[in-house]
């Protein structure tokens, strides 16, 4: 099993740099950042995570400068996006955006994706709510495209384009992984369509999360497709609540960790390395 952090990088936490470079040093795989390019005042969208909005959510870094500043500074760590809000992005520039970090970090970057809870958020990026799976899945076919061929054009309702070029391409062949969020009922439509792993957030929802890995492994069989990873974020760091996951087919946990000053955040870290250790010795 392998071990990843997610948090927000906010203005007011532990530098991304010496976070970065303190989670490869203890031995964790990956770091994750979040994103929302703002939150509206409004505040009508209810959080999915109970009844008051935190504070980072507001505060967050863009996850693309925040996950190349990571990669400059370690060797190993995998960054990625946990979840990039493709419905809030221009298609051809966030190819560019993630084939440039996986090109600087030499093939490191995870592509976690989704289609976002906040109506009003995305709803300033002139996209409809009801439509913004369509959006989701003609935005990211069209990025395959350019990442894949050299002279890339698309074709849909909501992305419309000719024959472009567009490097550099990406170092993982024939991109990084999409790691698609949520679990709706058709998230797994999607990931068999076009992702190539499943990151459910832990806890969130009415489902047993290990039923739901059974699921997937049986839909994607049928598929013809090879065994699907999964990516659990926001797990415990507790052995007893991830034991259960390592042996019901969860292949990356991800812990949350506080976007808090770097005299609070790294002892934490560590204690979530010493949990993380246990399961990889």
């Amino acid at each position: 099993m392998r071990f990843g952090i997610t948090m927000f990088p906010t203005d007011y936490a532990i530098p991304v740099t010496e976070l970065a470079r303190a989670a490869e040093d203890l031995g964790f795989e990956s770091l994750f950042f979040p994103e929302h390019t703002h939150i509206p005042v409004s505040r009508r969208s209810p959080w999915p995570g109970g009844p008051e909005l935190p504070r980072e959510y507001s505060h967050t870094l863009d996850p693309f400068v925040a996950m190349a500043a990571a990669a400059a500074v370690t060797s190993t760590l995998r960054v990625g996006t946990g979840v990039c809000l493709i419905v809030e992005r221009d298609p051809i520039t966030l190819a560019k955006e993630v084939a440039s970090v996986d090109h600087l970090s030499g093939g490191r970057i995870l592509f976690g994706i989704g289609g976002g809870w906040n109506y009003e958020e995305m709803e300033n990026h002139g996209t409809k709510p009801s439509l913004r799976w369509k959006v989701m899945r003609e935005r990211v076919l069209a990025m395959k495209a350019i990442w894949a061929d050299e002279e890339a054009a698309y074709h849909g309702q909501f992305v419309d384009f000719d024959p472009l070029w567009a490097w550099p391409k990406p170092v993982q062949r024939p991109h990084p992984p999409i790691l698609v969020g949520g679990d709706g009922p058709r998230t797994f439509d999607r990931i068999i369509e076009y992702g190539d792993e499943w990151m459910p957030i832990f806890g969130r929802g009415n489902n047993d999360v290990l039923t739901r890995v059974a699921e997937l492994q049986e839909r994607a069989a049928a598929a013809g497709r090879a065994p699907i990873p999964v990516s659990l974020f926001g797990v415990p760091p507790n052995p007893d609540a991830i034991s259960p996951l390592a042996r019901g087919g969860v292949s990356r946990v991800v812990f949350v960790l506080p976007p808090t000053p770097a005299e609070q955040a790294l002892p934490r870290l560590a204690r979530y390395a010493e949990v993380a250790a246990s399961f990889q010795g």
